[in-house]
């Protein structure tokens, strides 16, 4: 299918006419190599967008998993992985760490038979475990929220598995054959709380259902060393060439199949011979293609972090989403959050609001002081807790004489005579009378964290948008 003289749109980059492509490039140029069967190219970035999320799961799956036993943010398919402390300004596991939850997480694949999940009491405590399908769709969320605290046992069952349930166990139904279970338990910190935690993550138990009723230990895991346990996975899904992507998608869909609702979607993608259950056919894209669909594709993705029709709300410099965890068929949203906060909690659970710049789009630097201003009864409404986390422009802790990285209420701040809170955000300490509320910055560019957990649904609330975050204001 070829098109001249008219405007082409692909997503969020308009393509100039034929008529410019010919006397700015020729007509054996870039742009014709990009408008000639555009609706064909089209489709096919659509199911690129559509495909990020499973291919980004499975690379994930792939470095977290290829271990010999856990270790660190790391451990074999069907292990649980306890994360022990918070990580400190030399971390660089991961970007954006949290320095409010440990981590108690684990993939496994429940396509040929379920796996049993079996919680402890946590007394009270604070937590949200999170199952996550293969398309990263949180497709159940026990916890302090949905579930409460006390002991609790699951069975996480594949799309295909009709067996009997054993009594005391309820069923959580999965939609894929791979499961990321990523729970969460709230830590002051301290280390008589770290203690407390420790003990609650070691009474966790993880193993297949044949396993019930005996004495199981996971078995050692498998390191293939063809894995690249260095590049951050982002940046492996981005250089896959567009054959590799889809020969990847069609082969990990066999076992962790689209939803119901993708049928439309799915009818339009067998026009480029991506059908589910079947391998893909490498001829069915073209060779000018083969880079040209991933970057082109990848691009729409991030725009829609800018162009998103309202999945994405800008507020006094915070940019949030209250779309994420469950995404029907917002593709792109879905893509979206793969690529900036893959294993996103349903809204209702947390919400993250963060600022790169203030209100007025000016960077934030350390060579000035800031405050965050919250009035009198208008702390963020949460019903489990809030935190200001504090980020180097590259997303990770910063060193501080303190060495504190967050402040929350368990930081214990001073509150002003009126009952308000104001927190500086500034390089330098503020004094003695101000540095319980001091939220230590570098000297350089840095970015701002809100994490809102368990948002409260009533009035006010972020969920309505009926709480409005302050705006980081700059004194000097």
């Amino acid at each position: 299918m070829s098109i001249s003289r008219r405007n082409v749109t692909l997503g969020g980059a308009a393509l100039a006419t034929a008529a410019l492509a010919e006397s700015a490039f020729g007509w054996d140029g870039p742009l014709r190599d990009m408008i000639e069967d555009v609706e064909d190219f089209k489709i096919a970035s659509d199911a690129y967008v559509f495909g990020y999320p499973l291919v980004t799961m499975e690379m994930t799956r792939r470095v977290i998993t290829n271990v010999v036993k856990p270790e660190g943010t790391r451990g074999p398919m069907g292990t649980l992985i306890k994360l022990r402390s918070y990580p400190n300004a030399s971390f660089r596991d991961i970007t954006a760490p949290n320095a409010d939850t440990l981590y108690t997480t684990a993939f496994f694949d429940v396509g040929d038979e379920p796996w049993v999940v079996s919680v402890p009491d946590m007394k009270g405590r604070y937590f949200l475990l999170p199952f996550l399908s293969a398309w990263t769709e949180v497709f159940q969320v026990p916890g302090s929220r949905t579930t409460g605290t006390k002991a609790q046992t699951y069975l996480i069952s594949g799309p295909n598995w009709s067996g009997k349930v054993p009594e005391g166990m309820v069923q959580l139904k999965s939609p894929t054959s791979m499961v990321w279970m990523l729970g969460r338990i709230y830590c002051t910190g301290t280390p008589e709380d770290y203690a407390e935690v420790h003990a609650l993550q070691d009474q966790f138990k993880l193993y297949p259902l044949s396993a019930h009723g005996k004495n199981y230990t996971p078995p050692p895991g498998k390191v293939d060393p063809s894995i690249d346990m260095k590049t951050p996975v982002r940046d492996q899904v981005n250089a896959m060439s567009a054959v590799e992507f889809f020969t990847l998608l069609a082969d990990l869909m066999k076992r962790n199949p689209p939803a119901l609702k993708d049928a439309p979607a799915l009818e339009r993608f067998k026009q480029i011979n991506l059908v589910p259950g079947e391998s893909f056919n490498p001829k069915a894209i073209d060779e000018r293609w083969y880079k040209r669909l991933p970057g082109l594709s990848f691009d729409r993705i991030m725009l829609h972090f800018k162009f998103s029709d309202g999945d994405v709300q800008d507020i006094n410099g915070w940019g949030y989403t209250t779309k994420t965890g469950v995404y029907g068929t917002d593709y792109l949203q879905r893509a979206l959050i793969t690529a900036i906060g893959l294993g996103a909690n349903r809204p209702q659970d947390a919400v993250y609001p963060t600022s790169l710049k203030d209100k007025h789009g000016k960077a934030y630097d350390g060579a000035h002081k800031y405050t965050l201003h919250f009035p009198a009864g208008q702390l963020p409404p949460v019903k489990g807790f809030w935190s200001l986390t504090m980020y180097d422009e590259n997303m990770f802790f910063v060193a501080n004489p303190i060495n504190r990285y967050s402040m929350s209420v368990r930081t214990n701040p001073k509150y002003q005579p009126d009952g308000s809170l104001i927190i500086y955000v500034q390089h330098e300490n503020p004094g003695p009378e101000k540095e319980a509320n001091w939220l230590p910055a570098p000297k350089g560019k840095f970015h701002l964290m809100l994490r809102l957990y368990w948002p409260d649904e009533n009035d006010p609330s972020i969920l309505d948008g009926s709480w409005v975050i302050p705006a980081v204001t700059r004194g000097q």
